[in-house]
């Protein structure tokens, strides 16, 4: 059984707080389904990544930047909602796209 999702005052990330004698059965449940989220979450962004290197190589082909700072800060602040973490996540994303900024 779970309470109602709390808040942090540090992030606007909505956790679901579970209770300590929830049955076994619940907990595995949850885990199957984190499983499956996590696979999602994995396909999805190798997908993106792919889709961001074409995006790139095009870029590069047509004489254009390697990168596009506006486009860049744009991404990040869809993963601002997740606080500092959420900026970590947004900037792997983009170091999955286009590698590190020193890089070719």
């Amino acid at each position: 059984m779970t309470s109602p999702t709390s808040t942090s005052d540090t992030s606007r990330v909505q956790v679901a707080v579970t209770d300590p004698g929830a049955p076994t059965e619940d907990i595995t449940a949850l885990r199957e389904e984190i499983d499956q989220l996590d696979n999602e979450i994995l396909r999805l962004i190798q997908r993106r990544t792919e889709v961001s290197q074409r995006i790139g190589a095009i870029r590069r082909a047509e004489g254009g930047p390697r990168i596009v700072l506006s486009r860049e800060q744009a991404v990040l602040a869809r993963f601002r909602e997740l606080g500092p973490e959420g900026r970590e996540l947004g900037m792997m994303l983009l170091r999955l796209g286009r590698g590190r900024l020193g890089r070719a």
